[in-house]
């Protein structure tokens, strides 16, 4: 059986989620992280489960992955609809995106 691991700052748990409401479908978020997100068929990004699920639910979260804190972070970055939120999982504060503290 696997452990798998999930990014923290400080060794905090982190979720990401998308914003539908706010994504142009550029798909850079896609690019950096396609084990994270995909775009659907209405051309907007969803993030995905750690089964590789599409999560279509308003406000649907999933692990960062150590791994891949990096490309997540960068596609909350690089994100031209500035709507990628990666949060803490404990107390839900955002620590990447547009409502970071």
């Amino acid at each position: 059986m696997s452990v798998e691991r999930t990014a923290g700052v400080e060794g905090e748990a982190l979720e990401v989620w998308i914003d539908q409401d706010l994504c142009t479908g550029d798909g850079i978020c896609a690019q950096y992280a396609p084990e994270v997100f995909e775009l659907d068929i209405d051309g907007l990004a969803y993030v995905k489960s750690s089964e590789d699920e599409l999560l279509q639910a308003k406000g649907a979260t999933t692990p960062v992955p150590l791994p891949l804190l990096t490309d997540v972070v960068d596609s909350a970055k690089e994100c031209p609809g500035d709507c990628i939120h990666v949060r803490r999982v404990s107390d839900k504060v955002e620590v990447f995106g547009p409502d970071a503290e």
